[in-house]
């Protein structure tokens, strides 16, 4: 009897009920929460998290970094290279205005040459090819002039693009470089994208040779190294792409340009001296010609002088033969044997149709005399007026060709360019 009231309960059912339900939810709590923290372990933050945190940070800090440093070098070397290039075209300039400069001195000298020789005696001053050769010449130095100008123009402009790129390459440069104060700036530009080991930047050749091949590699360099598509948040921003695509086409129009520059040059050099040794040749020809003539002239000059003694010879000889001729002036002074009422002659013209033409004939060779006189006298003022102009023909040459000397005499001393313009074009 007291063990079956053992065995049954004394409590209420709703007591015990209560308790175990209270059990029981312990129990689903404790399960909860064990599978909480197994939950917890694999997905609730470590206990070093701040640390997890920042160095996560800094290792984004560092890829960006990073990468902003490629971008840097690609844009410093683009500056450098730049600056070779505006060099380079200003050492272009620098000669374009020395070869315009040449020009110039020489069309001063086409014009001073012509001027000079403007003072050659009148008829000297006919138009020849010595006056065709420097009016070709002043043609031929005049377009020259222009297409150095108008080059000339054209590498102000590209000096003017290229400082505006430099400009804009710097500006990017500064604002790219504002997070690598805390980054070594070693980098290697060339190996950059595709290396991790850092290398130098490729400045330790100082050389122009170095510089000058790095400038011609920069292309490849821009192919070879993958900057990625342009990203305004990025490392590699629209504006440091268009400054790096301006700068390279500015080089690149800046290189073709100095070709040209060169080819331009050496044909205005050869130009030059091409016309300054053909008016030279032809005015030494021209003097050659003149000094031939004059001593033609002079040749002709002994002759007309030897024609003149002759012909005074003659004519002296026929005024004596006149003289005789026509006998002694007074009646006194003739011979009776002269006479034409000699003796013998009135015995002879007692009879009829005895008349003798010794009168006769004594004038008709005294009158033919005369008309040699009068004739040779003329001759002889032709010969002396054509002396006159033989001499003043010569004197002509002298004069035309000590000036056309003079003119290549001064063509030759300034032929080296190593004078002062007067005044300025």
């Amino acid at each position: 009897m007291l063990g079956n009231k053992a065995a049954t309960t004394i409590g209420p059912e709703s007591w015990r009920n209560s308790t175990l339900k209270g059990i029981k939810l312990s129990q689903t709590i404790v399960q909860k929460s064990d599978k909480s923290c197994d939950v917890g372990r694999s997905l609730d933050p470590l206990p070093h998290l701040r640390d997890t945190v920042a160095q996560l940070s800094n290792d984004e800090i560092h890829r960006y970094t990073r990468e902003v440093r490629v971008i840097v070098a690609k844009l410093r070397e683009s500056l450098l290279d730049t600056n070779e290039e505006i060099k380079a075209l200003t050492r272009g300039k620098e000669a374009l205005e020395k070869a315009l400069e040449h020009t110039r001195k020489d069309i001063a000298l086409n014009k001073d040459s012509q001027e000079v020789r403007v003072s050659r005696p009148a008829r000297e001053r006919e138009h020849d090819g010595a006056d065709d050769l420097l009016n070709a010449e002043r043609a031929h130095l005049l377009n020259c002039k222009k297409a150095l100008e108008a080059q000339l123009r054209s590498v102000q402009q590209q000096l003017q693009v290229l400082d505006a790129a430099r400009r804009r390459l710097f500006n990017v440069l500064n604002e790219r470089s504002r997070v690598m104060d805390l980054l070594n700036h070693s980098l290697s530009s060339a190996s950059a994208g595709s290396q991790s080991a850092p290398t130098g930047l490729g400045r330790s050749r100082t050389s122009m040779d170095g510089r000058l091949s790095r400038l011609n590699d920069l292309s490849g360099k821009l192919g070879f190294m993958s900057l990625g598509q342009p990203d305004p948040l990025g490392p590699y921003t629209p504006e440091a792409d268009q400054a790096l695509v301006d700068a390279q086409e500015a080089r690149a129009r800046s290189a073709y340009l100095r070709r040209e520059l060169k080819d331009a040059i050496d044909r205005t050099e050869k130009l030059q001296k091409a016309a300054h040794k053909s008016v030279n040749d032809g005015l030494t020809q021209k003097v050659a010609e003149t000094i031939t003539l004059k001593q033609h002239l002079g040749v002709g000059l002994g002759e007309n002088r030897h024609g003149i003694h002759r012909a005074q010879r003659w004519y002296d000889a026929t005024d004596k033969a006149r003289g005789y001729t026509m006998g002694p002036v007074a009646y006194s002074d003739i011979a009776t044997r002269e006479r034409l009422d000699r003796p013998m002659v009135k015995v002879f013209q007692r009879h009829p149709g005895t008349q003798l033409p010794e009168a006769q004939e004594i004038i008709r060779s005294g009158d033919g005399l005369l008309q040699s006189l009068s004739a040779t006298s003329r001759n002889i003022g032709l010969l002396k007026l054509s002396q006159l102009r033989l001499r003043n023909d010569i004197k002509g040459k002298a004069m035309a060709s000590s000036v056309d000397g003079s003119i290549i005499r001064l063509r030759r001393r300034k032929s080296d360019h190593r004078w002062t313009l007067g005044e300025a074009f």
